[in-house]
C-alpha cells in the first residue's frame, strides 16, 4: 500500500508483530510498569501501547527508543524491530513514509490523481486494487485494503496531528468505482475531514494552472521538527531530505493552498457534487 497507488504485495506474517508486542510486554511487565504508567513516559497513547503490545500497529523507530530506554531492554526491543522489515500490503519503498507518519506532527498531501489513501473508503480501496495491472492475486488484493483501513487509524487516533488535504475537483468527477462509490466517498471524506485538526481543501477545475503541476505533494514534520517529502511514481518513491528541495515543496505546498479552495468552500462543492450523482 502506497500513499495512493496501489504499490506491491508483501504480506508481513501478523506473527511478527504479535512476537515483537509479546517481547515489549514481557519487559515492561519485569520493569513493574503497567501500560498507563508507561504510555506517558514515552510520548505515546495507552491505546497506541496496547495495540503494539496485541500485535495490532506497527512500532515506528521513535517509539521502539523510547521503550529501550525507558524499560533498559539491553537493545532487544530494537533488535526484534528491526526483523519487521516487512509490513503487510505495503510497498518496500514506501515503509519509511509510513513509519514516519505515524508520528507526525504535521501532515501535509496534494494530490491530482487519486483520492489520498487516508481518504478512501473500502469501496472505493477496493477498486483500484482490483483494476491493479499486473492483477493481484486474491490474497493480495486483501492485504492491500486491510493495510489502507488499517493505516486510516491514524487520522482518528492523533488528534493533536495537524492534517492538510489538497485534492484536484477532477478525482470526484472521474467517478471511480461508479456513482455509489463515489457517493460514499464524498459522504466519508466529508466526515473523517471534520475534526478541527483535519483540513480538507478542493483545487477547482476553473483553477486551470496551479503550483501542482508538477505532481502529488506529501510533506511531514516530526516530534523533533525535522521536515521529510514523499514524491511517488508507478513502481518506486522518493524519499525526500534535502533540506533545499524540501523547501521548495514546502513553497509549492504554500501557493497550492492559496490556490485551492477554502475548506468551507470546498465542503460545498463536494456536496454539490454529491447532489449531481
Amino acid at each position: 500500500m502506497s500513499s495512493s497507488t496501489s504499490g506491491s504485495s508483501e504480506p508481513e506474517p501478523s506473527e511478527g508483530l504479535k512476537a515483537f508486542g509479546a517481547v515489549l510486554k514481557c519487559f515492561r511487565k519485569r520493569a513493574g510498569r503497567t501500560q498507563e504508567a508507561l504510555a506517558p513516559e514515552i510520548g505515546y497513547s495507552t491505546h497506541f501501547l496496547a495495540s503494539v503490545e496485541q500485535g495490532r500497529r506497527y512500532p515506528p523507530p521513535r517509539f521502539v527508543d523510547q521503550c529501550e530506554a525507558a524499560l533498559d531492554a539491553f537493545g532487544t526491543l530494537r533488535v526484534t524491530a528491526n526483523q519487521l522489515s516487512r509490513q503487510p500490503g505495503i510497498a518496500s519503498w514506501f515503509r519509511l513514509w509510513a513509519k514516519l507518519e505515524q508520528e507526525a506532527t504535521c501532515l501535509y498531501t496534494y494530490e491530482s490523481r487519486l483520492t489520498p489513501g487516508l481518504l478512501q473508503t473500502e469501496a472505493y480501496a477496493r477498486t483500484l486494487f482490483d483494476a491493479r495491472v499486473p492483477p493481484l492475486s486474491d490474497e493480495a488484493l486483501e492485504n492491500q485494503v486491510a493495510a489502507r483501513m488499517q493505516r486510516q487509524t491514524l487520522l482518528r487516533e492523533r488528534p493533536n496531528t495537524a492534517y492538510s488535504f489538497i485534492i484536484d475537483e477532477h478525482i470526484f468527477l472521474r467517478r471511480t468505482g461508479g456513482a455509489e462509490v463515489t457517493r460514499e466517498l464524498i459522504d466519508h471524506v466529508l466526515e473523517i475531514t471534520a475534526p478541527r485538526n483535519i483540513d480538507l481543501q478542493i483545487m477547482p477545475l476553473a483553477q486551470g494552472v496551479h503550483a501542482g503541476m508538477n505532481g502529488p505533494i506529501q510533506l511531514l514534520e516530526t516530534p523533533e521538527n525535522r521536515w521529510y517529502g514523499y514524491c511517488e511514481g508507478q513502481e518506486n518513491g522518493q524519499f525526500v531530505t534535502d533540506p533545499k528541495v524540501i523547501s521548495t515543496l514546502q513553497t509549492r505546498y504554500a501557493r497550492l493552498r492559496s490556490q485551492a479552495l477554502r475548506p468551507e468552500e470546498s465542503m460545498g462543492l463536494l456536496e454539490r457534487l454529491r447532489g449531481a450523482l
